[in-house]
């Protein structure tokens, strides 16, 4: 297999792009990757949980003084804006490329985030957290777009949900953090709270520096009338992980023949989505809205129900988030390369199906009192260890699922739906149950997550596919040509 550029002819040429992408063994270049993108979960991460573990404290906030209602709504406005930014910066992201949106959407969450320290009362609170996840919604649809456009097919699967999972280290960074900014005898908690989102925003600085040095996505680029540039990107990624690692190992499939064109139109994604590839339609928007409702229904409102049902004091909160979070962080990390290895299929049912039943006898447990607070999240720890990696996988399956022109939009959209449908109402119906200070009452919302997460497992028992080992263009057939096609 030659390592030469691709050729044009006219509008049609072929590129070897993904073939030497694929090959590659994994280096302190995939390193860099994972890192300066990655460590946008783990921000996200961060600020999810300060405002888990900041919740009794912003509740009796002197100056915000919100009600569990209006907590379950501050978080519902988060996602509404995670859902709009991802939307229209996914639309973005196949247009003007994966690089420059990584910068735009950063600063947007950094703005809103050092802006949400400085809220007066529940709508600014509410518009600043609505404007941070606009941010994160954005990142999620681009930057997951080219961690699988840049990782070697063998890996994608465990490094994506690795990716995905590091979310949870910044939900154990703002579990440690609120023990320390909601502690009386360390600093007044209405001056924590609103430090920790400022410091938060701030530590953005450091992911924008991180990626100064990433390229653009070469896929990316050659698709959009620019193989040759796509080449020279990958030509010094070879050379970088060659002085590194020594010769490459040959290329295990042929070129792939493409036209030149730009992004997909509105028209065509609906038509490749709803139309070529419905059934992976249907499973994308199952995996991603049921899992949005399970973790978006429990996790943002968990503080509440520690305070409420096992009074624990607001500043120990931190104690009880942090095994939740080491929880979540390590179910991607072990199960990760199963992921790869027996199969997506058989994982993403297993890990929902087994979600779905725990969740069923916790929330039963929960129910009748037979639980202490410790036990409560010992069990959480346990049920989220398998939900982690399964919630990780979808949008793992969604970025497999549909063509490199319409990737980040499809990332996009269904995540948008998702969390419109199961974020956005999780909350608030959790929020207001737990008003009713009635632990029968949440038990409904907790079967009802459960019910949803057995329905995923059976849509991906029945809907899912093979895409492991797999390159991207051999899942889903760019529309701008044939997949590439494997060595006789």
């Amino acid at each position: 297999m030659r390592d030469t550029p691709g050729a044009a002819a006219g509008d049609r040429f072929e590129t070897d792009v993904p073939a030497r992408l694929d090959r590659l063994p994994w280096s302190g270049f995939h390193w860099r990757v994972v890192i300066a993108l990655g460590i946008t979960w783990i921000l996200d991460g961060l600020e999810v949980t300060l405002v888990g573990s900041l919740a009794a404290a912003i509740h009796q906030s002197p100056s915000l003084a919100l009600t569990e209602t209006q907590i379950g709504l501050t978080a519902s406005a988060y996602l509404i804006g995670a859902v709009v930014g991802a939307l229209g910066f996914g639309w973005l992201a196949d247009r003007i490329g994966r690089r420059r949106l990584f910068f735009i959407t950063l600063i947007v969450y950094m703005v809103a985030s050092i802006a949400t320290g400085f809220a007066w009362d529940f709508w600014t609170f509410a518009l600043c957290r609505m404007l941070t996840g606009a941010g994160i919604g954005g990142e999620y649809a681009a930057v997951n777009s080219a961690i699988q456009e840049l990782i070697p097919a063998r890996l994608r699967g465990r490094v994506d949900l690795f990716v995905n999972g590091t979310f949870w280290g910044g939900a154990a960074i703002g579990a440690i953090t609120s023990l320390v900014v909601l502690d009386p005898a360390i600093i007044d908690p209405e001056i924590g709270w609103r430090a920790a989102f400022v410091v938060g925003g701030a530590l953005s600085l450091v992911v924008l520096l991180l990626r100064r040095h990433l390229p653009e996505s070469p896929r990316w680029l050659m698709l959009h009338g620019k193989p040759e540039e796509g080449e020279q990107i990958v030509s010094a990624i070879e050379r970088d992980v060659a002085a590194e690692k020594g010769p490459l190992p040959p290329t295990t499939y042929g070129p792939t023949v493409l036209h030149r064109r730009g992004a997909a139109s509105l028209a065509e994604i609906w038509h490749t989505m709803f139309r070529t590839h419905r059934d992976r339609a249907i499973l994308g928007l199952t995996l991603m809205s049921c899992q949005a409702f399970c973790y978006n229904a429990v996790f943002f409102t968990y503080a509440l129900v520690l305070t409420k049902f096992y009074a624990i004091p607001a500043h120990h909160i931190g104690w009880f988030m942090l095994p939740f979070a080491l929880g979540n962080l390590a179910g991607p990390l072990v199960l990760g390369r199963f992921f790869d290895t027996i199969g997506r299929r058989q994982m993403i049912t297993a890990t929902y199906g087994l979600a779905g039943l725990l969740m069923a006898a916790t929330g039963l447990a929960f129910a009748q009192g037979w639980l202490s607070a410790w036990e409560q999240t010992a069990a959480w720890t346990v049920i989220f260890f398998f939900a982690s990696a399964a919630a990780s996988a979808a949008y793992l399956t969604v970025g497999e699922s549909f063509p490199l022109e319409m990737r980040a939009m499809a990332i996009a959209l269904f995540y948008a739906i998702g969390t419109a449908v199961g974020g956005v109402i999780g909350p608030t119906l959790f929020g207001w149950l737990i008003s009713s200070g009635d632990r029968f009452d949440i038990l409904w919302g907790y079967l009802i997550a459960a019910a949803l997460m057995l329905v995923a497992a059976g849509t991906e028992w029945r809907l899912g596919f093979a895409a492991e080992g797999r390159s991207l263009e051999d899942v889903s057939t760019p529309l701008a040509g044939a997949a590439a096609q494997p060595r006789p």
